[in-house]
């Protein structure tokens, strides 16, 4: 493949031939300038390096939803809508600077550019992997590449990436600027069709999560300590920066320093645990020592991350750990990163929507003994200051 040739020779040749054999457009074509640019830079990546636009538009969207945060890096420092990544272990930013032409600047920063880059690289996966011409049409068949194009540690994760990307093509994308139907689509596995995906238990599982509904995919060893210096007394909350997959694969790299204890799922609230609760995990500096740290997928600046489902997963998680530890269910030991002493990370940010929080925490299950002191003696003191508080649902 020859991905350098411009995309305009063949589509030039296209519609000369649609303009001899019609020469008078039907009724129901699409007016001319009708599509967005975002909707124009996905159907031109797409038909340039020949990969299913639906597809393409699915792995950004589980990517980032479609948002290329005005160039700023995610946690595992991706970049833009296709979350286009330069780091140790991953180098897909550098490899579409390859493919395209395209400076490293604009891939970070010009959206179609990105685009443009994140169809190259999954392209130059596909022929990697052996891709026809005729398999290429398959949707089904772009499973192998959509795994790879992670670049997780493990077949696993991969798989974990993957599956999501097919979820979101069954489902459909209808809440984004770039819309994808839903389609009954079967991905051909391939290989992944031996490989349970990460956090699945079974016979044979070597650990287990200590919260039930969770997963279990563990930190690689130097992203934490074993063991505590103080006693658990605090929950703090963050944000990912980053896709969930993403997310648990970053947590697996070495040079990333950072995990946390458990991994929240955006779309259906779904709990991965990857450091055990009686180990430091490397998340919110000072308080590393004696918190659990609990990232969500998404982003500071997009609240749409922040699903009904997310906070009330999350809130249950919450919930199990200040009974565990006997914590008040309040805004003192519930708290933000950007709480913490010596941090200067933002998160969960201005769109976590705190009251709601709290009080899914304290929803639920019977109140243990004591409990009423720690809600200022009103079940409607979510905040702990000991006056009632009014809750937006």
């Amino acid at each position: 493949m020859n991905v350098r040739r411009p995309a305009w020779c063949g589509a030039i040749a296209g519609v000369l031939a649609v303009a001899l054999l019609n020469p008078v457009a039907p009724a129901t074509a699409t007016p001319t300038g009708s599509a967005g640019p975002l909707e124009t830079a996905f159907t031109r990546a797409a038909g340039e390096f020949d990969v299913p636009r639906d597809l393409l538009v699915a792995v950004g969207y589980g990517e980032t939803r479609l948002d290329g945060h005005e160039g700023l890096p995610s946690q595992a420092n991706g970049y833009g809508v296709m979350h286009l990544v330069s780091n140790p272990r991953q180098h897909s930013l550098e490899r579409a600077a390859e493919l395209t032409g395209e400076p490293v600047a604009d891939l970070k920063s010009v959206t179609s550019a990105n685009i443009r880059g994140g169809a190259a690289v999954l392209r130059d996966i596909a022929d990697a992997e052996q891709l026809t011409a005729a398999d290429r049409d398959r949707v089904s068949a772009w499973y192998p590449v959509v795994a790879r194009y992670a670049h997780a540690v493990d077949d696993a994760t991969a798989r974990l990436y993957a599956d999501h990307v097919y979820d979101l093509l069954r489902s459909g994308i209808d809440a984004a600027p770039v819309r994808v139907a839903p389609r009954p689509v079967q991905p051909e596995l391939g290989r992944y069709a031996r490989v349970a995906p990460a956090g699945t238990t079974g016979p044979g599982t070597l650990a287990l999560p200590e919260y039930a509904p969770a997963r279990w995919v563990a930190a690689h060893g130097a992203n934490y300590a074993a063991g505590r210096s103080s006693p658990i007394t605090t929950v703090v909350l963050h944000v990912t920066q980053g896709s969930y997959a993403g997310t648990i694969s970053w947590f697996q790299n070495p040079s990333s320093q950072v995990s946390a204890h458990y991994v929240v799922k955006s779309s259906n609230g779904e709990i991965t645990q990857m450091v055990r609760e009686g180990d430091t995990a490397y998340h919110a500096r000072s308080a590393n020592p004696y918190s659990v740290g609990i990232e969500h997928e998404g982003y500071v600046d997009n609240p749409s991350w922040f699903t009904d489902t997310m906070y009330r997963s999350s809130a249950a998680l919450t919930r199990y750990l200040c009974d565990k530890y006997g914590l008040p269910k309040n805004r003192t030991a519930i708290k933000g990163h950007n709480e913490i002493p010596g941090n200067s990370h933002t998160d969960p940010g201005p769109h976590w929507n705190w009251n709601y929080y709290i009080s899914l925490v304290n929803a639920g299950g019977g109140a243990r003994p004591g409990a009423d002191r720690y809600l200022g003696g009103s079940p409607t003191d979510f905040t702990g200051d000991g006056k009632d508080d009014i809750v937006t649902f």
